[in-house]
């Protein structure tokens, strides 16, 4: 038995349980109250409405990383670019930056935060 299996076993932790299933399990268990709060945080976001804008300009204020979901908003392109652009500007005059993970998904940092664009 290798290393893995054998702290896995000793944790209890079955070898078919699924990364996603022990990782929902473990937010459940609300680890992150044995840790002191953090400065600031990765917050994931999904741009739904106009109304969500304000949301993510006050995290970014508060110098918290958004991890932002477009996908609910794809259904409505030309509003989808409007908000995008928003944010851009918005992420702009803050000196953020804002880039591109996949096709449904943006990151936006607050102030003094820059992104690494190319790959190494």
């Amino acid at each position: 038995m290798g290393i893995l299996q054998n702290l896995s076993k000793a944790l209890g932790i079955a070898k078919d349980m699924d990364v996603e299933e022990y990782m929902d399990t473990v937010e459940l268990e609300n680890v992150d109250l044995l840790h002191e709060p953090a400065d600031f945080y990765v917050k994931p976001v999904a741009l739904e409405s106009e109304s969500d804008i304000k949301v993510i300009m006050d995290e970014l204020k508060q110098k918290n990383i958004i991890l932002l979901n477009i996908t609910p908003m794809m259904r409505n392109q030309n509003k989808l670019k409007q908000l995008i652009g928003e944010l851009k500007l918005y992420v702009t005059k803050l000196n953020g930056d804002v880039a591109r993970i996949d096709n449904e998904k943006l990151l936006l940092t607050p102030a003094k935060v820059k992104i690494v664009k190319k790959r190494a």
